[in-house]
């Protein structure tokens, strides 16, 4: 099969960037009319403000907080914020006992609870199931979740036969059996909680149903990843109910298999087994089969059940929290200093504009429109990033976007000048175009990926508004790659076959004589065509500064006995 020809090949690549812009521009076009997009990208705290929000611990009297579980947390609900989609959030401690949340825009409801939730997770076994009663009332006439005053002091909390295990009814205490009796579903929160190696009275997160639960048998501490996705039935197909699936460690996986073994055996409610987070049983489903890898059901969505896994994963807050104040800030800098940098970025634009006017006359029209191209799709990707992913974009940013303008020049330049050497070999416009390509492109690509690994170290490794400059910096790095390629060399390929550019025009930038002679390594040079006095004196200065310092003084010794030859025969 024949080879394509050059321009078939440019208008190829030019269709599929073509193709590309199109179907950016349309996605964000469905996202606008579904109202979930928008053409402008969003702000982060540092040009829009947002919103503050001030974390007390809960801790019992007489005990504080360490700085250890204060950073502790200040990780966790960084975690959180970030797998939620909002960047360019700012999480620091207050005082020694607080904790500051700064994020863009006003958060919902969900975002909320993803910060306050201390997400402790507990799997327990069932002892006693039933419907939840109303609350005791009090002699001061208030309900309380667990009414102590209408509990018999005298009721004993031993049990009276040890129990063999988290199941045996004999954990459940004449004291328990009164507490289990008064306890008022309707008041509980996440403060619910007992000791590990205790029962604990609790109740269904949506109130339908009561429980006394065995001591924890499985801590969540020793999962290892949760993941939400739909159901699968026996069938194979999805179900369309949203759950939760853990995988543990070796030693949660170990403990959660010998207890599914146990429970299967057992008859309802001590078959259950229950998930309990922040104190509230989210599902306590019959033990089915044994197994080590449980999946948690509930009346979940896709959100929830990704805000629950993500909060399984990335574990459990140290202490709780709850939201002392929630305030709106303004713009820690503002408009002024977005279109201050808007400003340097188009003097920067300018600047390597006229560069390039000035160092390839109409050639530098390439680079100018790659330039325009780049810019295009950076917008959009950023855009889309934007309402699609969460991204804001900070003043570092577009700090990210103005270096990338250099690195986009940088790569042009590198591809004009390996076409302009093939020209001083003596080689044809079009065959320079596709040699200087080859040249050219390998040395773009190292250049690229050492600035896309830069930028990848940058956004691992940092937090805040510096993983906002990574990423521009890693996705203009990817533009700037995928541009030359199906743009500024498709473009050349193209102008090589037009007679301005093909016969070297002087305002061309590709005029053999302005490029003069070639430097061929070993003080050896070759001139392409016989050029005039002034360009060749031009010229020889340009090959004369690409000499190492040897191998200039081998030309200047093979200058001196040609000299000498002629001296000789001139006599």
């Amino acid at each position: 099969m024949a080879k394509s020809s050059p321009s078939k090949k440019a208008w190829r690549s030019l269709t599929w960037l073509g193709v590309l812009i199109v179907g950016l521009i349309a996605f964000n076009a469905v996202g606008v009319f579904n109202g979930s997009g928008s053409w402008a990208p969003k702000l982060a705290l540092d040009l829009e403000g947002g919103t503050q929000i001030i974390l007390e611990p809960q801790v019992a009297e007489g005990e504080t907080v360490t700085q250890e579980q204060l950073d502790q947390a200040v990780s966790i609900i960084r975690q959180r914020i970030d797998s939620a989609g909002v960047s360019e959030s700012e999480i620091n401690t207050q005082g020694g006992q607080n904790i500051v949340v700064s994020i863009p825009g006003t958060p919902d409801d969900a975002t909320i609870n993803r910060i306050e939730s201390s997400a402790k997770l507990e799997f327990r076994p069932v002892i006693v199931a039933g419907a939840p009663t109303t609350a005791a009332i009090g002699a001061d006439g208030t309900a309380t979740p667990v009414p102590e005053a209408t509990i018999d002091p005298n009721l004993s909390t031993t049990p009276e036969v040890a129990p063999t295990d988290g199941s045996d009814l004999n954990n459940v205490t004449p004291a328990l059996q009164a507490q289990y009796e008064a306890f008022d579903c309707a008041k509980i929160d996440t403060n619910n909680v007992a000791p590990t190696d205790q029962p604990l009275i609790t109740c269904e997160a949506d109130g339908s149903a009561k429980y006394i639960l065995g001591p924890v048998e499985v801590d969540g501490a020793n999962i290892s990843d949760a993941t939400n996705g739909q159901e699968v039935g026996q069938s194979g197909t999805p179900t369309g109910q949203w759950v939760v699936n853990i995988e543990f460690n070796g030693r949660g996986a170990d403990e959660f298999l010998g207890v599914s073994s146990r429970l299967i055996a057992l008859q309802p409610p001590q078959n259950q087994f229950a998930a309990v987070l922040d104190g509230q049983v989210i599902t306590a489903p019959r033990v089915q089969g044994v197994t080590d890898k449980p999946q948690i059901t509930g009346n979940f969505d896709q959100e929830s059940s990704k805000a629950l896994a993500d909060q399984l994963k990335f574990g459990a807050l140290p202490i709780s929290f709850t939201v002392q104040s929630q305030d709106t800030i303004s713009a820690t800098l503002g408009s002024t200093q977005l279109v201050n940098g808007l400003i340097a970025g188009l003097i920067g634009l300018i600047l390597v504009v006229m560069y390039s006017l000035a160092q390839y006359r109409l050639l530098g029209l390439v680079t100018v429109a790659s330039l325009v191209v780049a810019g295009v799709i950076t917008y959009l990707l950023i855009t889309i990033l934007s309402w699609r992913e969460g991204y804001r974009l900070s003043l570092a940013g577009v700090a990210g976007l103005i270096v990338a303008i250099g690195i986009t020049a940088d790569s042009f330049i590198v591809y004009f000048e390996r076409v302009r050497d093939e020209l001083r070999d003596g080689r044809g416009l079009e065959s320079s175009v596709e040699a200087g390509w080859k040249r050219a492109f390998r040395t773009i690509v190292a250049s690229d990926v050492v600035n896309f690994l830069a930028a990848a170290v940058l956004f691992v490794l940092a937090v805040g508004n510096v993983r906002g400059f990574a990423l521009t910096l890693g996705l203009t790095t990817i533009v700037d790659l995928l541009v030359v390629s199906l743009f500024t060399h498709p473009m050349l390929q193209l102008i090589a076959k037009t007679r301005f550019f093909n016969e070297g025009h002087t305002l061309s930038g590709l005029d053999p004589r302005a490029l003069g002679a070639v430097y061929r390594g070993r003080a050896r040079f070759v001139p392409s065509v016989a050029v005039p006095g002034t360009k060749s004196s031009a010229s020889s200065k340009e090959a004369a500064k690409r000499q190492t310092i040897a191998e200039r003084k081998a030309s200047e010794l093979v200058g001196s006995s040609t000299e000498s030859s002629n001296d000789g025969k001139d006599s």
